[in-house]
């Protein structure tokens, strides 16, 4: 769009010397040559000024670039807005875990496809398990993944959303309701509907066990399932307690539908992330959700 003799006015200034110049633009020293006397005839003032075979600006040479400057970065930026249009994304797949189904993740991706600028990014999603998300990350058939923890696989990247740690949720009716925390032996005596044993949860739960010399069989475990909602059901109507990750509950602590305790002595902490293929090249929508997770989870505290 801008006029060739401005880009020679620019590297001109930059490098001091025609010659340089010309190698720089792939022009000939004349070309340059030409199109300095061209401007300094359309603008009638004189650029440049030889001395001891030197380029000097002279003072209305500056002027004239530091608006050449001017137009060289507004066509930058308007190419760069061409080039995010065409690499709008329409639709995004995202896979979440069932705890993540659970939180405040969803809602975020709810509020950003109502938000986004041109209210035209339809977000669809899937849920999974953390190793079937990582194969549909890789085979291409999700854009983004929300997952516990990490892996160091050299393609893929990153992004912390949260970080988490699980609880033992009980009814607001139960005896240990209005305790600090509850005890291993305590929760040895009671009755736990636990997630099924590929899910994340319950491999943290049991990982953290066995770093204490137990067991899950040292546990009176009465249901498995997977279905968090009906798992918090059950809590709530005091038929068992459970051991969930603490972000799926903050909607019923804060209506104190169900009580959080922390265990004692069993430490259970990991990342929420949000991870993409290094190849993902729409870094504004991962800003972007990153950004309306962090606003909707404040709405839990």
């Amino acid at each position: 769009m801008i006029d060739s003799k401005v880009y020679s006015l620019l590297k001109v200034a930059e490098t001091g010397n025609y010659t340089r110049a010309a190698e720089a633009l792939s022009l000939t020293q004349p070309s340059i040559s030409q199109h300095i006397r061209a401007l300094e005839s359309e603008l009638g003032i004189h650029i440049f000024e030889r001395s001891k075979n030197r380029l000097h600006i002279t003072r209305e040479g500056e002027l004239a670039l530091k608006y050449a400057k001017r137009m060289a970065a507004l066509e930058a930026d308007l190419r760069q807005q061409l080039d995010n249009e065409r690499l709008r994304l329409k639709s995004l797949t995202v896979g979440i875990t069932h705890t993540a189904e659970s939180n405040a993740i969803v809602e975020a991706f709810a509020t950003y496809g109502m938000l986004s600028k041109d209210g035209a990014v339809n977000i669809r999603v899937l849920t999974d398990t953390v190793p079937n998300l990582y194969d549909k990350l890789k085979n291409y058939e999700i854009d983004l993944a929300v997952v516990e923890g990490r892996t160091t696989d050299p393609e893929l990247v990153y992004h912390q959303l949260d970080s988490d740690y699980l609880i033992t949720a009980v009814s607001p009716n139960h005896p240990l309701a209005g305790a600090e925390l509850i005890t291993i032996n305590q929760l040895k005596k009671e009755k736990l509907i636990l997630r099924l044993p590929d899910s994340s949860t319950r491999k943290l739960f049991e990982s953290a066990l066995q770093s204490q010399s137990m067991s899950i069989d040292d546990f009176d475990v009465t249901l498995e399932i997977n279905n968090i909602a009906t798992i918090k059901d059950l809590v709530r109507a005091d038929l068992g307690v459970s051991v969930l990750a603490r972000s799926t509950c903050l909607d019923e602590m804060k209506k104190k539908k169900i009580i959080a305790l922390p265990i004692e002595n069993l430490s259970m902490i990991r990342e929420i992330n949000l991870v993409h293929l290094k190849d993902f090249d729409h870094p504004q929508e991962v800003e972007g959700l990153v950004r309306t997770y962090s606003e909707v989870r404040k709405k839990f505290e």
